[in-house]
């Protein structure tokens, strides 16, 4: 059986291609019915364009409350019958109306070892505080920030002569070999 999901990113859209390509060769038992995006001019909508998926771009300064933001992201993800959220860079913490429309069917995937550095520039906390080993979290989506059940988790060794830059590098590949994957496994179960 195939699930219809929908992707929700706010930048470059490296996550969202690592899924859609996982999708197109079949590793994943889904179709992407829908990209969302919060940033207008992201390149993510272009890469999903160019993959034809369709996409959702939403301003959340377009909208009187965040609750009416969300209420036209749930709709259109209704719409197209969507069974699972994931996030992929997806920089909005998600409210009460997209987590009672998708309960416990919402994933997010974050660049650190939860529940150590949550929130934004996660790779640049872990290497200011000096850890020797980071990582990357997929979680459950709830209402707290990176706080939702955790689903899988990878460690990415912090190297002597890592920069930021060569960790951020380090973490974005871990992260394209296991969200698919577990992904996969969410899906297949």
């Amino acid at each position: 059986m195939k699930h219809k999901i929908a992707v929700f990113a706010s930048g470059h859209g490296t996550n969202f291609v690592a899924i859609n390509d996982a999708v197109q060769k079949g590793d994943i038992p889904a179709t992407i019915e829908l990209l969302v995006c919060d940033q207008p001019g992201a390149a993510v909508i272009e890469r999903a364009k160019k993959a034809g998926v369709r996409t959702l771009v939403v301003s959340r300064k377009d909208y009187p409350s965040k609750a009416a933001f969300e209420q036209v992201i749930a709709d259109s993800c209704r719409q197209h019958d969507v069974d699972y959220i994931f996030l992929a860079g997806y920089m909005r913490i998600l409210g009460k109306v997209m987590l009672a429309a998708y309960p416990h069917r919402i994933i997010n995937i974050h660049p650190s070892l939860l529940p150590s550095f949550t929130g934004l520039d996660a790779i640049g906390q872990a290497f200011e505080k000096g850890v020797k080993i980071t990582g990357v979290t997929i979680h459950y989506v709830d209402e707290g920030m990176d706080t939702g059940p955790i689903i899988a988790q990878a460690a990415v060794p912090v190297e002597d002569d890592d920069t930021v830059e060569t960790l951020e590098v380090r973490i974005h590949d871990t992260e394209h070999r296991i969200y698919p994957y577990t992904i996969a496994k969410l899906l297949g179960e």
